[in-house]
């Protein structure tokens, strides 16, 4: 399996996590579960979200932006943009 495709696949794991997430938000509405119950599953909802942004993020400058980039940035500037974004999504 390619770097790539592991990628993929890590990726998409993470969205199902997500998804799962999410039905649990949707069952919490539908049973009346209380406000602050709701409110830590869409916060853990958004916490998923995020995640699944700063990956798709780091994917991408590790892959074209480094690697397969024309004009390639160099290796530390590529590590301390995937940080930085790390930083603001969390």
């Amino acid at each position: 399996m390619s770097h790539q495709e592991r990628e993929k696949v890590k990726l998409l794991q993470r969205l199902r996590k997500v998804r799962g997430q999410l039905d649990a938000v949707e069952r919490s509405l539908s049973t009346d579960e209380d406000c602050g119950a709701q409110l830590m599953l869409l916060a853990a909802v958004r916490g998923g979200v995020n995640g699944l942004m700063a990956e798709v993020l780091e994917t991408h400058i590790r892959f074209h932006l480094v690697d397969g980039a024309k004009e390639q940035i160099a290796p530390e500037l590529a590590e301390d943009l995937i940080d930085l974004v790390h930083a603001y999504l969390k």
